[in-house]
């Protein structure tokens, strides 16, 4: 699957977990429940203990099933190693073109992080995929990613921090190609009670949106 596959596949799913979790062990449980609740990409964040070796192992083992992507990555080089342990995409808090650049000499998409819109245009410039919009409810949320779309229409734009069961629809009414989700979707105490099914129930909730979304645009545009 080359650069534009993997991100056309991403875009289908329009989720995207964002897994920070303390231990290996715990990520690789969060990430099991969720590809068990037809969740197809995941997010590995590099702040996870050991996390090179569980993007490793996740796609050693689902990667002919899911996209594993690396995120939290601040330099080149961890995109590089993440990519070689089978990372399908790069997700970065901040913009650094050298990320950029790496991820796409292994032809994998990069995700990097911008705020205002002369970051976004920057990220643009430097060739984003898409554009990580963090920490987007600080700013205003929804009304946010409106309001950088007026100007700059052509943007995709990637919503992450505070998108919540409650605020995806309008984020994706907004205009948001795909949606980062973290605590709201990996409940810390569903998490530290290994309550899968509680998770689960919410990613499909999650999923539910997304597709009702795609159906309404669909209806509208038929």
């Amino acid at each position: 699957m080359n650069r534009s596959q993997t991100l056309q596949s991403l875009l289908q799913c329009g989720l995207v977990p964002v897994i920070r979790a303390r231990s290996r062990s715990q990520a690789e449980a969060i990430a099991t429940a969720l590809l068990a609740a037809d969740v197809p990409v995941l997010e590995i964040t590099c702040t996870v203990p050991g996390a090179i070796e569980c993007i490793a192992a996740l796609a050693a083992q689902h990667g002919e099933r899911a996209l594993i992507g690396a995120g939290t990555v601040l330099e080149a080089a961890t995109a590089r190693q993440a990519i070689q342990a089978g990372a399908r995409f790069i997700v970065s808090p901040h913009l650094d073109p050298a990320i950029i650049a790496a991820a796409h000499a292994e032809n994998c998409p990069a995700i990097p992080g911008a705020l205002t819109p002369t970051e976004v245009v920057q990220a643009m410039a430097a060739g984003a995929d898409l554009i990580k919009i963090f920490p987007c409810d600080a700013l205003g949320g929804p009304a946010y990613i409106k309001a950088l779309l007026a100007p700059l229409p052509q943007a995709r734009l990637f919503p992450t921090g505070g998108v919540t069961l409650a605020t995806a629809a309008a984020y994706l009414e907004a205009g948001a190609v795909a949606l980062g989700a973290g605590s709201a979707l990996l409940n810390p105490e569903h998490v530290r009670q290994e309550n899968w099914p509680a998770l689960q129930a919410v990613a499909r909730k999650f999923l539910a949106i997304l597709a009702a979304h795609r159906a309404k645009t669909a209806s509208e545009h038929a």
